[in-house]
């Protein structure tokens, strides 16, 4: 499967270079959904991805073909970023014994986030530019959706036998693809490694489209339709986590109404949580879990963050953590298991990178909602706010599931992608020039609404 990584890779990447830089990100999109992560080049003992490939691409697309580059600025949110990534490095520096293991690691990170942050941040410039990507996410979704609609409902997945050329787990070459089922269905994964990730995939993306409605006026079932197949996509993974994550942007977009009333509901949510740890003899977050999927591994989840927080699991480590590649051992003090599984992508961190690496991440999505709430601010047009309300929304619903999941693969990069969206949204919303509903032009990459830039 090298051969045929390398192929698509270089591929794509040779198209990246005949294709403006909007159009290489949506290229770079639909590799990243469309072709495993799992399958990869090996270049001593590193793995490049075919995305990865492309990333890079795309980067020499932008500094030898265009002087985009050259009008960037550095807003704080790229600082913070940026300082994020260099506490994490000073953390595994501090705590791993083999560091150049470490730095490939933090490498191939960089090559996963940071350079698809930056790229969104450099290409993305004005709102026909942030619309055509939405329109682009949905092209890409749809049919993934569709074959995930499938995979849940026989328990086939047609790109399955690929797990047989794994790049780093030898348990799934020897095992391939076997069905996962639950409540009478299958948990669909497709192209990616585990059904959570695809499922958090459209959770994440889905809200984010939903900001078409207000800005189109042409084609517009076509959208409705698409926007309908992320939630496919969502129930087909049969995971609590995508659930959540799309529950929660569900409520916050049904709340446009009445946002007025924030503090209200607000207050609201918390005298709830409260009541429920006054009242009961159980946490809130414990209740919740009865309501999912699989109430064993929730109570797993309840425990599991107990553990790390309440009863000495972080006891020694706050500051730096155990380390990236260190088990911190609180799965067998849990049930029994033999390994610690961190669902929960907060734990992840402050496990990894204790405090040192955790405060940063707080930090930096404490801009993120800065940047929505000026972005907000900014704007005039009531497509604008929903615009800002809809990417918002997809961000607030995998920040609930971070209690739940911890992001790797495709939805890492998902994740990174929706914070750089964030970080164009205040100039996006304040350019008057862009109008506010989007007419097709003639474009070599076209669907139904496109722009070509």
């Amino acid at each position: 499967m090298q051969g045929l990584t390398m192929a698509i890779a270089f591929g794509v990447s040779a198209l990246v270079f005949f294709l403006s830089p909007l159009y290489g990100l949506i290229l770079y999109l639909a590799t990243l959904a469309w072709y495993p992560i799992y399958l990869t080049v090996k270049v001593g003992t590193i793995d490049f991805s075919a995305e990865r490939i492309v990333i890079l691409a795309i980067f020499a697309n932008l500094f030898l073909r265009t002087n985009l580059p050259s009008k960037f600025k550095l807003i704080w949110l790229d600082k913070l970023v940026i300082v994020y990534f260099l506490c994490e490095i000073a953390s595994g520096v501090i705590t791993t014994k083999s560091q150049g293991m470490f730095l490939e690691n933090r490498a191939g990170a960089v090559l996963n986030t940071a350079l698809p942050y930056f790229a969104i941040r450099i290409i993305i410039t004005n709102k026909d530019q942030y619309l055509t990507m939405l329109k682009a996410i949905l092209v890409v979704s749809a049919p993934l959706a569709i074959i995930g609609f499938y995979q849940c409902l026989t328990g086939h997945n047609p790109v399955g036998f690929m797990l047989k050329y794994h790049a780093w787990s030898a348990s799934r070459q020897i095992a391939g693809y076997t069905p996962s089922g639950r409540k009478g269905l299958f948990r669909a994964n497709v192209t990616f490694n585990v059904s959570i990730m695809f499922g958090l995939f459209f959770a994440m993306f889905g809200p984010a489209c939903a900001g078409l409605m207000r800005n189109i006026n042409k084609n517009k079932l076509i959208y409705v339709i698409g926007i309908g197949l992320m939630g496919v996509g969502v129930f087909s993974s049969m995971s609590s986590g995508p659930w959540l994550a799309a529950l929660i942007a569900i409520l916050f977009l049904a709340f446009y109404r009445f946002r007025k009333h924030w503090r209200l509901a607000l207050m609201v949510v918390v005298l709830m949580c409260a009541s429920v740890d006054i009242i009961s003899n159980r946490h809130f977050y414990d209740i919740l879990g009865d309501l999912t999927l699989n109430p064993a591994t929730a109570w797993y989840r309840s425990e599991l963050f107990e553990r790390a927080l309440f009863k000495g699991g972080m006891s020694g480590h706050w500051l730096t953590g155990f380390g990236y590649d260190v088990d911190p051992g609180w799965g067998p003090k849990i049930d029994g298991r033999a390994h610690t599984d961190i669902v929960n992508h907060f734990l992840l961190i402050l496990s990894c990178f204790g405090l040192f690496g955790l405060v940063p991440f707080f930090v930096v999505n404490i801009e993120v909602i800065r940047k929505f709430v000026d972005a907000y601010k900014a704007s005039i047009l009531e497509s604008d706010r929903w615009i800002v309300w809809c990417l918002a929304a997809g961000l607030l619903g995998v920040a609930g599931a971070f209690m739940s999941v911890s992001l790797f693969d495709q939805t890492i990069t998902v994740y990174y992608i929706m914070i750089g969206f964030a970080g164009v949204m205040p100039a996006i919303v304040t350019k008057r020039e862009q109008k506010s509903i989007v007419k097709p032009k003639q474009s070599s990459f076209r669907v139904p609404g496109f722009v070509s830039t």
